[in-house]
């Protein structure tokens, strides 16, 4: 038994408004949806969705998770930059202080994102969503291997990242100390490959907590990583 990563899925209070940003900065087409959301095709070889799922929580500190964006010239970068701010982002300030060659922006309902500068040679080759960085310990790190079956990819210092056999984006998790529930966030849906209550069975020996109905009418079963962020287990595509 094994699940594939499914979508990576954002808490948003207004899903259309937050998937036409998405869509324009990346250029993402949209995908049919039964999980009582909007999605779009990620195009990225790691081969999941980008979701937007309706929910009133309300942001409170920084997110623990965050999408890292690949620039390949200084002129790529300002252009992704530019285009982000034209659809509703705005400059963010996480601590990373005036000389970091990086830049952090928020999305129309705050979701934090990068846009990296050229030259990132361990995202070489993983598309523009480069990575999904979460702020997490080694523990998960591992959970996580083990949950979607990815190799390890980085594990040094209490910091880990896997990658999808196929490539794509890296998903990396930067050690403790983990910082507070945000409120709302990025998180994973899994696809099991046949038998889901037997997944959800397999995750739990795993390390992760059964937390109950997903909601949404569409039977996905919610859970929790050994961090305690939390995702879905979907029931059915």
């Amino acid at each position: 038994m094994s699940s594939r990563l499914f979508a990576i899925s954002f808490d948003a209070r207004q899903p259309e408004r937050l998937a036409r940003f998405w869509s324009g900065l990346l250029g993402l087409e949209r995908a049919d949806d039964s999980h009582g959301g909007v999605a779009l095709l990620s195009g990225n070889d790691a081969d999941y969705r980008l979701g937007f799922r309706p929910s009133q929580a309300r942001k409170v500190a920084q997110n623990r998770s965050h999408f890292d964006l690949t620039s390949s010239s200084p002129e790529d970068q300002q252009e992704t930059v530019a285009r982000a701010l034209g659809l509703g982002a705005r400059h963010a300030d996480v601590g990373q202080g005036p000389d970091a060659s990086h830049v952090v922006l928020a999305d129309p309902e705050g979701n934090e994102f990068c846009v990296l500068e050229p030259g990132n040679k361990f995202l070489l080759g993983c598309g523009l969503i480069g990575a999904l960085a979460c702020d997490g310990s080694q523990a998960v790190g591992y959970f996580w291997r083990e949950a979607l079956g990815w190799p390890l990819v980085w594990d040094q210092d209490e910091e880990t990242a896997i990658q999808s056999p196929n490539g794509g984006t890296k998903i990396t998790w930067g050690g403790p100390p983990l910082m507070p529930d945000p409120g709302k966030d990025l998180h994973l849906d899994l696809a099991p490959d046949d038998d889901p209550q037997g997944e959800v069975e397999r995750l739990l020996s795993l390390g992760a907590k059964r937390l109950g109905s997903a909601g949404g009418g569409d039977g996905a079963v919610l859970m929790a990583d050994p961090d305690g962020n939390e995702f879905r287990v979907l029931t059915h595509r």
